[in-house]
C-alpha cells in the first residue's frame, strides 16, 4: 500500500481489493446526505472569472435498485448486529431511497472498521435528515458503547429559511472508536472576548499582558510540610501549592501579587500562557463555505479545512494514516499532507480525482506529485478502452482531464453536437478566445470532425479539439487540415517572442495524450485544467518551499 494515493473506484471494491486490516489510524467520510439534490461543480476560466459551465457531480439521492438490494441481501446472509438491524430498518422504512441509503452504506462501514487499527477512530459526517439511523447503524458494526461523541457542527448560516419549523443550522459529526483506548489529543478553541473581559482584566503595567489571579492554596490541608507562613512577617499561614523554595523564588519573579494585610497571596495567570478553552461536543467557531470564501473551489458539499484539521489533530499523530473513503475535492488529504500525515482519498468520479491532483498541487506545488500515486485510471490506451467501456462518462471526464480543459456541462442551446470541454484563455493583449473539445471513445469518422468545425467556425472558437481513442482516419486529418490556422486578431499580439499561428482543429489520440502531447496553444497555462485555484499553504513544521511564479 502507498504511502500517499487517490483511487478512482468504488470505495467499496477499494477497500476490499487494496486496504489491509487495521492498517488505517483515523477515518473521516462526509457520504451524500439522501438530501434529494443534483449538484454541480462550477468551474472557473484562467482569469479568474466565473465559467458559465456546470456539470452534474453527482445525484445525492440514493434509490432501491438491484444492485441495493444485492448489498442488501449480502449483509443480511452475513448474519450478526448488523444484519438484525439493517432487517428492522427495513421493516420500518419499506424499500424506501432511505433504506437504500442505509443497505448501501452498511458493508461500507464494515469495511472501515475492518481497515481501522484498534486505537483509531471514525468521524462519520451527516445532516439530521439521517443522523438518527446511522447512528443506531454504526452501534451495530462498532459496537454499544463505542460512540465517543456526537458532534454538533453549527453552521454561521442556517441552509435555507423555513416558516413552518425552525431552520436547519447544524450538521452532525458521529465520533466512534473501535475500542475503548483510542487515540486522542484535546483541542482548544480560542477564549471568548466576554470570558476575557470579565476574567482576565487585570493588565501588567510593564508588558501590556493581560492576567488572572488564580488561588495559591493546597485543597489538601492536611501537607505539614507545605505549611508555612508567606509572604514572611505577615501573619498570613497556609497549606500552599508549592514549597516555600518555590513560592520565594515566584514572588521574585513578579509571579505572585501579595494582597493588603491580612489577605492570601495570589498568582498571576496570564492570558497568552492558556492554551484556550477545551473544545466540546458543539462547535460553533468554525464558519461553513460559501462563495466569498478563499477556501471554496465550487464543489458541492465542500467542507472547511478547519473543521477537518480539528478532527485530524484530535485523532491522529504526525505519520498517521488517514482514509476518506468520499473524499470529493480533496479537503480532507490536503489537511492530512499539510500536517505531515499520511493519507488515502476514494472517489468514484475521474472529475473529482483531476479536481484533487490540482487541488494538491496549487496548494503544495509542483514537487508534491512526487509524493502520491494515482491508482485506477488508465495508463494505457487498454486501460482506456476498458473504462470506455465501463462508464462512457468517466472516460470523458479523464480525457478532458488529459486535455487540461474542463467539462463543457449543459448550456441549455442544444446544439452543441458533440462538445464535451470549454475553455477561456486570454492572449497577450487581454482578449478572450475560446478552445472546444470533442470525446470520441467509439468508431470515429470525418462527420465527426466536421461537426466540431462547424460549431468552431459557428461560435468563433479559436481553436477545436478533436480527442479520440481510435485512431483517426485520412480524411478525417484532411478535413482538420482543410480549416486552416488560427492567429490572434492582431499579429502583433505574440507569445515567447514569436508570431502565433496554430491548427486550428487539432486531432489528439489518447495514446499520444498519455505520451505527453498536449493541445496546441501558447497562451495555455501548464497544466492548466480550469479548476478554480485553491490557495498556496506548506506543510506543518517544514521550511517553506519555494513559490512558483505565476
Amino acid at each position: 500500500m502507498p504511502e500517499n494515493a487517490l483511487y478512482f473506484g468504488d470505495n467499496l471494491n477499494i477497500l476490499r481489493d487494496y486496504i489491509e486490516d487495521e492498517s488505517i489510524d483515523l477515518i473521516y467520510l462526509d457520504p451524500p446526505f439522501n438530501s434529494n439534490q443534483a449538484y454541480n461543480v462550477i468551474f472557473e476560466e484562467q482569469n479568474g472569472s466565473g465559467s458559465g459551465a456546470q456539470i452534474e457531480a453527482f445525484d445525492d439521492t440514493w434509490h432501491w435498485t438491484m444492485e441495493t438490494a444485492r448489498a442488501y441481501q449480502d449483509c443480511v446472509e452475513a448474519g450478526g448486529e448488523v444484519a438484525e438491524t439493517l432487517m428492522a430498518f427495513r421493516r420500518m422504512l419499506g424499500e424506501t431511497d432511505m433504506m437504500a441509503y442505509l443497505a448501501n452504506m452498511a458493508p461500507r462501514l464494515v469495511e472501515l472498521r475492518r481497515v481501522l487499527k484498534s486505537t483509531g477512530s471514525i468521524y462519520l459526517h451527516c445532516d439530521p435528515s439521517a443522523s438518527h439511523y446511522l447512528k443506531v447503524l454504526m452501534d451495530a458494526v462498532f459496537g454499544i458503547g463505542m460512540i465517543r461523541n456526537e458532534i454538533v457542527w453549527e453552521r454561521s448560516q442556517p441552509k435555507g429559511h423555513a416558516t413552518t419549523r425552525f431552520s436547519n443550522a447544524h450538521d452532525v459529526v458521529l465520533f466512534y472508536g473501535k475500542s475503548e483506548q483510542v487515540a486522542f489529543t484535546p483541542q482548544y478553541e480560542e477564549h471568548d472576548p466576554e470570558y476575557v473581559k470579565k476574567f482576565y482584566k487585570y493588565v501588567d503595567e510593564e508588558t501590556g499582558r493581560r492576567y488572572t489571579l488564580g488561588d495559591l492554596t493546597n485543597p489538601n490541608k492536611d501537607r505539614p510540610n507545605l505549611t508555612y507562613e508567606f509572604p514572611p512577617g505577615s501573619g498570613v499561614t497556609r497549606v500552599w501549592r508549592w514549597t516555600e523554595e518555590r513560592m520565594m523564588k515566584a514572588w521574585e519573579d513578579g509571579l505572585v501579587v501579595i494582597p493588603p494585610q491580612g489577605e492570601v497571596a495570589r498568582l498571576k495567570r496570564y492570558l497568552d500562557e492558556q492554551e484556550g478553552t477545551l473544545s466540546t461536543d458543539v462547535w460553533t467557531d468554525i464558519e461553513h463555505l460559501h462563495g466569498s470564501s478563499k477556501e471554496m473551489l465550487g464543489y458541492p458539499t465542500q467542507k472547511p479545512e478547519a473543521l477537518l484539521e480539528r478532527i485530524i489533530e484530535a485523532s491522529s499523530n504526525e505519520g498517521d494514516i488517514v482514509l476518506d473513503p468520499f473524499c470529493g475535492c480533496g479537503t480532507t488529504v490536503a489537511v492530512a499532507h499539510r500536517l505531515n500525515r499520511r493519507w488515502i482519498g476514494i472517489d468514484i468520479t475521474h472529475l473529482a480525482v483531476n479536481l484533487m491532483k490540482h487541488r494538491l498541487q496549487d496548494t503544495f506545488g509542483v514537487d508534491v506529485r512526487e509524493e502520491y500515486e494515482v491508482i485506477g485510471e488508465p495508463t494505457d490506451v487498454a486501460g482506456a478502452r476498458a473504462l470506455a467501456e465501463q462508464d462512457r462518462q468517466q472516460f470523458e471526464f479523464w480525457a478532458l482531464g488529459l486535455v487540461g480543459v474542463p467539462p463543457a456541462g449543459q448550456t441549455g442551446k442544444g446544439a452543441d453536437r458533440g462538445i464535451d470541454g470549454k475553455l477561456n484563455f486570454h492572449d497577450n493583449a487581454g482578449n478572450t478566445h475560446q478552445i472546444m473539445v470533442s470525446v470520441k471513445s467509439g468508431s470515429v469518422g470525418v462527420a465527426q470532425v466536421r461537426d466540431l468545425r462547424g460549431v468552431v467556425e459557428r461560435e468563433d472558437a479559436a481553436i477545436g479539439v478533436f480527442v479520440t481513442l481510435e485512431e483517426p482516419t485520412g480524411p478525417m486529418r484532411t478535413e482538420a487540415a482543410a480549416a486552416g490556422f488560427w492567429s490572434p486578431a492582431s499579429n502583433s499580439v505574440k507569445a515567447n517572442g514569436e508570431q502565433v499561428s496554430v491548427p486550428r482543429i487539432q486531432i489528439l489520440t489518447i495514446e499520444e495524450l498519455l505520451e505527453g502531447a498536449r493541445i496546441e496553444c501558447p497562451y495555455l497555462k501548464h497544466g492548466s485544467r480550469g479548476f478554480k485555484k485553491a490557495p498556496r499553504s506548506k506543510r506543518s513544521g517544514r521550511e517553506d518551499r519555494k513559490l512558483l511564479e505565476e
